[in-house]
């Protein structure tokens, strides 16, 4: 199969690409600038591109089989009101420049990429795909780029979106911001530690996208998430004892918003996301426990 990744280049692609290539996969990788972490492969070729402007990577779309859409502007940092501009356009202009240049394209899937975000701030409620959109910001931006994504369906593409909850990798992520503190001996719950945490292992994610590539029946909203959300206080204490440091001191919530700003409200926000979908389609998580995961990943 050939297979065009926007934002292969990141941290997401860098896993997903040598796997893909490993099954014997073509692949046109898109971003800005290769990672440190680009594989070179003869059945890899890399398109320098801004997938959020449209212009000659368009072209490229023609000749695949299948989209996998990851670009997006980073979402670890304060947010300005111009960087707010940055998260959207990366994220709802690139995927409808795919999709407009999938209209000749004779392309049969588009797994593009979503967040957990979607739902916003809800709780102690259990969402599965079939729950509403939240207020906020990020739940905004996650639905027009979720609208995007499933215009596809019009020109008879099936396509999927994936909600992706905090992936935990090797290299880079969520995970190394979450380890710094514990290093230094001031790890601890975020804010009352109370809000659910709804996770992923970067190889449970890499392999959730192989299977729905794969299965033609999956389309739609798909939660990319472990089946085991926990609360943040106790995702803090597995962490502490998979390291060996303490995990007692809470970073205030007022003292994280003087800091981050709005961003701050998505370290706060509560999602217990389950992947239905997923584990309806037979997906088999290898990671489904946090204290699994993060035993693999720290050790790695």
């Amino acid at each position: 199969m050939k297979i065009f990744i926007a934002g292969g280049t990141g941290f997401v692609g860098a896993s997903l690409a040598p796997l893909l290539l490993s099954g014997g996969h073509q692949l046109i990788v898109a971003g800005r600038h290769p990672s440190k972490n680009s594989v070179s492969h003869p059945l890899l070729t890399f398109l320098s591109a801004d997938t959020s402007q449209p212009g000659s990577w368009q072209k490229a779309l023609a000749t695949v089989d299948a989209v996998i859409n990851l670009a997006g502007a980073g979402i670890f940092r304060r947010w300005t009101e111009f960087y707010k501009k940055t998260l959207y356009d990366s994220r709802v202009l690139t995927t409808r420049h795919i999709v407009e240049g999938l209209r000749e394209s004779a392309c049969t899937t588009l797994i593009n990429a979503s967040g957990v975000g979607f739902y916003g701030d809800r709780g102690d409620n259990i969402l599965d795909e079939t729950e509403h959109a939240g207020q906020d910001f990020l739940a905004r931006l996650s639905r027009d780029w979720e609208f995007e994504a499933l215009n596809a369906g019009s020109i008879g593409i099936r396509a999927t979106v994936c909600r992706f909850g905090v992936i935990l990798g090797y290299e880079g992520g969520a995970l190394e911001q979450m380890v710094r503190p514990f290093k230094l001996f001031a790890g601890g719950p975020i804010g009352t530690g109370l809000q659910w945490f709804s996770w992923i292992h970067i190889s449970d994610l890499t392999a959730g996208i192989l299977h729905i590539l794969n299965d033609s029946t999956i389309s739609g909203p798909v939660n990319f998430c472990a089946p085991n959300p926990v609360r943040n206080k106790d995702m803090a204490k597995i962490l502490g004892r998979v390291l060996k440091r303490p995990a007692f001191l809470p970073t205030p919530e007022f003292a994280l918003k003087l800091v981050l700003g709005e961003f701050a409200s998505v370290l706060l926000a509560s999602q217990r996301v389950i992947p239905s979908v997923l584990l309806q389609h037979g997906f088999r998580f290898l990671f489904p426990s946090p204290d699994a995961a993060l035993r693999n990943l720290i050790r790695k």
